[in-house]
């Protein structure tokens, strides 16, 4: 595509992010606008991650809908303030404030479209039995926690920070927990994301995301509540 082109289609997305009206803080949000005016001025959003924020079928723009809201102005901000690198997101937000990105936020994590079809690719059964096992109970012998033990028994994450596992393609969470591993994507300490995947090798990882994305949705897609307790690693401010 010509420089131009592409500089004026960015141009173009930050403009319409830009319509966004200022709102004081994800916390105080009861004035929600009209979905109508709302899908107006997601356009920016919609254009890459589906009508619904439910994802393409495409490593870079996976499913958003229905993810908590603090969980989604993190990621913002981070691709805002390099704690993320993909340059066309970091393009958008360069100039959007906390109270812009914070209403973004709110609504799509208040949508809830469909989930994609689950992968079907054929796989061995023993590589699925492994990520399962990683997935909901762990290896304590590693110190290695389930992933299910943060985001949730239904893998749907938990409120108010921690995403959902579900309705992603399984190229996709091998990406991101390459980054975590090598440090390219990080949080604010204790960035407990990064301890966990610098014990993953290759295989579990792969067994991990095969495994994820070959699971239907549950009746109940919403995160859960987080029940007392503490978690099995310390959260950051920022969690994930």
């Amino acid at each position: 595509m010509h420089r131009r082109t592409v500089g004026s289609s960015i141009l173009l997305l930050i403009c319409a992010l830009c319509t966004l009206c200022a709102r004081p803080t994800c916390a105080a949000s009861n004035d929600t606008p009209a979905p109508s005016a709302m899908d107006e001025k997601m356009h920016a959003c919609t254009g890459c991650h589906g009508t619904q924020g439910q994802g393409r079928d495409n490593d870079y723009f996976p499913r958003i809908a229905g993810k908590p809201a603090d969980y989604l102005f993190n990621q913002l901000t981070a691709f805002r303030d390099g704690g993320r690198t993909y340059p066309p997101m970091r393009y958008l937000l360069a100039f959007l404030s906390d109270e812009y990105l914070c209403k973004i936020s709110k609504y799509f994590a208040d949508l809830q479209p469909p989930y994609p079809n689950q992968d079907t690719n054929p796989l061995p059964q023993a590589t699925l039995d492994y990520g399962k096992q990683l997935v909901m109970h762990g290896d304590s012998k590693r110190g290695i926690p389930a992933c299910a033990a943060c985001h949730g028994a239904h893998l749907t994450g938990q409120e108010p920070g921690i995403p959902g596992l579900l309705g992603l393609h399984a190229s996709y969470i091998v990406r991101q927990m390459g980054t975590w591993r090598s440090g390219t994507r990080d949080a604010l300490a204790p960035d407990y994301m990064h301890s966990i995947a610098v014990k993953l090798n290759d295989k579990d990882i792969t067994a991990v995301s095969s495994w994820l994305a070959r699971q239907p949705p549950p009746a109940d897609t919403r995160p859960e509540w987080r029940l007392p307790g503490m978690l099995p690693l310390a959260c950051g401010i920022q969690p994930e």
